[in-house]
């Protein structure tokens, strides 16, 4: 089979863009009692009738329930449903092209312009596309077969450059990398406003550092900091970036940075955090993280993690389409119940929860406490 070039796998976004509009269609009609046709052809009455273009509300803080889509339908109702979603298309068209910036490419301006051709030709095809899985496998299969030396390879090469500049302060950056930016940014002022009365003199482990957005503020704030991640090059980063803004505080105290996997971090702490790491992690290993991180807390955990629901599983598996360095290591979301029962099976609870959802970035973040 040949290989897929960019432009291709631009259509295959789209295609897929256009089956999440029909499946969304499909499962309204059903659960309405209305055969799907008919309901495509209300749908697109009152669009018209409302407003030039639908747009789409992206969840928050919610799971969206859905049923399958009906592979039964004929093709004349599934391309009379894709012409009545057109305005829904026409949005995740443009999602999808900004998606692929996270790679530094774009989606060829001609597909976007040909875009309802080209998704109805997709939302019959698109059951036939192929698993982003096997890519990736590949990948890992290069790194002599673990994955986790895989992302270290990662981040110890071209994925550094790319994340030290998303989570720098330089304008080089596109909107989706400069969303996800903005994101994480969110997601560490929650941490520090949990922890804000209470990390001075504090022993606390910042498991996965990277480039150290939340190990420099808390060590500012006097908190005795272990910082580690599986990277050394981020770990230096992290180091150099301190360095340079110890002198913001008296109450400063420089962190102890060490190049480790979460596995083998060791000891005991008052504090851990975890964030935006469990990505790298499928669910059964993430579980056992979970547990090993509870066993070196002695008063809090806190973790960040991209949540798995319709729309987000949808959005990731969309994003997949496209090529590039990016979709060098496999992007893992996790169910929160299954979060929360590995904490409860070694005697942790929640006790706060917050989202942090913006464009791109998408991270739930939990606190627990010992039972």
């Amino acid at each position: 089979m040949a290989a897929r070039t960019p432009t291709h796998r631009g259509a295959l976004a789209l295609m897929a863009a256009a089956s999440l509009a029909l499946c969304l269609l499909a499962s309204s009609s059903t659960a309405s009692g209305a055969p799907p046709l008919r309901s495509a052809v209300n749908m697109q009455t009152k669009t018209m009738a409302m407003r030039p273009v639908m747009r789409v509300r992206r969840p928050r803080d919610t799971v969206v329930h859905s049923k399958p889509c009906n592979t039964e339908h004929s093709n004349a109702a599934l391309l009379a449903a894709t012409a009545a979603a057109a305005p829904m298309l026409a949005q995740s068209a443009h999602a999808a092209a900004e998606m692929s910036k996270i790679a530094d490419m774009d989606v060829p301006s001609a597909l976007i312009s040909q875009g309802i051709p080209t998704v109805i030709a997709g939302a019959l095809a698109v059951n036939f596309l192929a698993d982003p899985e096997r890519r990736r496998q590949e990948m890992t299969d290069a790194a002599g077969g673990d994955e986790m030396a895989s992302v270290k390879n990662y981040f110890n090469g071209e994925g550094f450059q790319r994340w030290r500049k998303i989570y720098g302060e330089t304008d080089e950056v596109n909107s989706v990398q400069k969303d996800i930016r903005d994101g994480h940014a969110v997601t560490v002022s929650k941490v520090l406003n949990w922890l804000d009365t209470s990390v001075t003199d504090k022993s606390v482990c910042d498991a996965g550092c990277g480039t150290g957005s939340l190990t420099i503020p808390l060590a500012l704030k006097g908190a005795r900091v272990s910082a580690s991640d599986i990277a050394v090059e981020m770990t230096k980063e992290a180091e150099r970036r301190f360095e340079e803004r110890k002198g913001e505080s008296a109450k400063a105290v420089a962190p102890v940075f060490d190049a480790r996997g979460l596995e083998d971090i060791e000891g005991k702490y008052d504090v851990v955090t975890c964030l935006d790491v469990m990505i790298h992690y499928p669910q059964d290993k993430a579980n056992g993280m979970v547990k090993h991180l509870a066993s070196l807390a002695n008063e809090k955990l806190i973790i960040s993690f991209a949540p798995k629901t319709l729309y987000y599983s949808t959005l990731k598996r969309i994003g997949e389409l496209f090529p590039g360095p990016s979709k060098a290591t496999r992007a893992y979301l996790h169910a929160e119940e299954d979060v929360e029962r590995a904490l409860n099976e070694v005697g942790w609870k929640v006790v706060k929860r917050e989202m942090t959802a913006t464009k791109f970035y998408f991270s739930r973040l939990l606190e627990a406490v010992p039972m």
